[in-house]
């Protein structure tokens, strides 16, 4: 299956080898393996520290790397069935960023989904490209988004001939695929690129039981989060190159536009075992995922009010495939938002689930999950059904509001801008991006139109407590709209 020896972890042994010769060092960071930082040293332990160290020659230099990291990234590009892998020390949002950068120039068209995460309009700010949205499509009986159809992106297409790239995500947040193959079939038809964020699905191609993986389907690029459900440590991702579209060359140029000159050689570390972990035991440990996901699914549709959904919304209006570690319950009829459930079992049973929406919390079964944790879930949740069973929530799922477009991003972002309180800013352009996060998906984006409705949302966000970002006023009061010079 591989073409390398997918046992090896050679910048892990280059950093033990590093350890075990007791290396006098008299180069940066300043804590010294740990001694100038004692408190913190005697709590993580001395190993962890000694690996904090930066770039030698036997330890490689990420913005050139030419030996353990070189043959690492390539042990990871095999494994993932790339041409070119690049380790990523700032998540996967600068893994987006560098793809939209490294694909569109200034003025170049892009069709993206519109529930993408903040990271791809921060690449189209960077990049100067000209956003192309697709409304994907909704389960209003979940109230949630779910991914793009083949014939709207086909619309797109038709419509915009000269976009440079199609952007998709595989999968959603709540673990839902696309159909990729369809898609890439006809964006390369269009001589299109196809970049996919894939913050979600790391483990994907390792196990068959899973939706198609980018590179499996031969997308051009994506963006994988190794630390979401890979087993990396958070922060560390990769960013996969497949293909003659783009220049690899080219890309690592990107990437050191931002990437830090300092990469983390814990992070790099821990993407080095995590990818053998992947390649030598992943189905075995995936298989152990999926009964525990599965047996927590159906345990959870025996508790009245709750519904664990699953593989069944697989075949419905944007959901060609279905990530069962994806473990998403609505809520409603408990007469709670997943807001409110989110917040009792954190709070009264000590579990943090990755988030929550109006109807809906998500919880990852991962790796790291035993039946202990599963059954701890299971209990939290049969706990506060117990409680607060009662009068059902109104659904009143909308359709994911999507703006017009006035001005480019990065032409609204540069621009000079005043600052107006929330409820007076309908009619003016939008100068940043609003956004709940989790997930990250903007409400409104910089260039866009602000409408009552979307006011209307943000307010009924706020009232739910739910965490919103983008704006400069941290409580969303506040929102920063072009300035009048620009519409003179």
């Amino acid at each position: 299956m591989y073409r390398l020896d997918q046992n090896k972890t050679p910048l892990f042994d280059a950093l033990k080898r590093y350890r075990e010769r007791q290396t006098v060092a008299f180069h940066v960071p300043g804590h010294k393996h740990g001694k100038g930082l004692k408190e913190f040293t005697d709590y993580v332990g001395e190993n962890l520290m000694w690996i904090d160290v930066n770039g030698m020659e036997d330890l490689d230099n990420v913005c050139n790397p030419v030996g353990v990291i070189k043959e690492t990234q390539e042990l990871a590009a095999d494994a993932f069935d790339a041409d070119y892998a690049y380790f990523l020390v700032n998540g996967t949002s600068s893994g987006v960023q560098a793809m939209i950068m490294a694909a569109c120039e200034p003025g170049d068209e892009i069709i993206i989904p519109r529930n993408a995460h903040k990271s791809t309009i921060g690449g189209i700010i960077l990049s100067g490209a000209i956003p192309v949205y697709v409304q994907p499509e909704i389960n209003r009986e979940l109230g949630i988004a779910m991914g793009m159809s083949v014939s709207s992106v086909k619309a797109a297409i038709e419509a915009h001939p000269y976009a440079k790239a199609v952007f998709v995500i595989n999968p959603t947040y709540y673990g839902v695929a696309s159909d990729l193959e369809s898609i890439i079939k006809i964006a390369h038809q269009n001589d299109m690129m196809v970049l996919v964020d894939e913050a979600h699905g790391a483990h994907m191609g390792f196990h068959p039981e899973f939706p198609v993986s980018a590179m499996r389907a031969g997308a051009d690029m994506s963006a994988v989060s190794m630390h979401k459900t890979g087993g990396s440590m958070t922060q560390s991702s990769l960013l996969l190159l497949k293909g003659d579209r783009l220049d690899p060359g080219y890309v690592k140029s990107v990437l050191n536009l931002t990437q830090t000159t300092s990469a983390s050689y814990v992070l790099m570390a821990s993407l080095d075992v995590a990818r053998k972990q992947l390649a030598t035991r992943g189905y075995e440990m995936l298989t152990e995922v999926l009964r525990l996901a599965r047996e927590a699914r159906d345990k959870i549709n025996q508790i009245p009010g709750l519904r664990a959904f699953g593989k069944e919304v697989t075949g419905t209006p944007g959901s060609f495939a279905f990530d069962e570690t994806k473990l998403g319950v609505n809520v409603m009829g408990l007469g709670l938002t997943g807001f409110e459930v989110e917040s009792l079992l954190r709070k009264k049973y000590d579990i943090q689930v990755e988030m929550a929406d109006l109807y809906n919390i998500l919880a990852i079964v991962s790796l790291g999950d035993d039946e202990t944790s599963i059954a701890k879930l299971v209990d939290g949740l049969r706990g506060i059904a117990s409680e607060h069973i009662g009068h059902e929530i109104k659904n009143a799922t909308r359709s994911p509001i999507m703006p017009d477009l006035i001005v480019s991003p990065r032409d609204a972002y540069y621009s000079r801008k005043k600052v107006v309180k929330l409820e007076d800013a309908e009619g003016e352009i939008s100068g940043e991006m609003v956004m709940a996060y989790p997930p990250g998906i903007p409400v409104i984006c910089p260039g866009e139109r602000i409408t009552a409705e979307i006011i209307d949302y943000i307010k009924a966000l706020k009232s739910e407590k739910c965490q919103l970002q983008g704006t400069e006023d941290p409580y969303a009061n506040y929102i920063k709209v072009l300035g009048q010079d620009y519409y003179e």
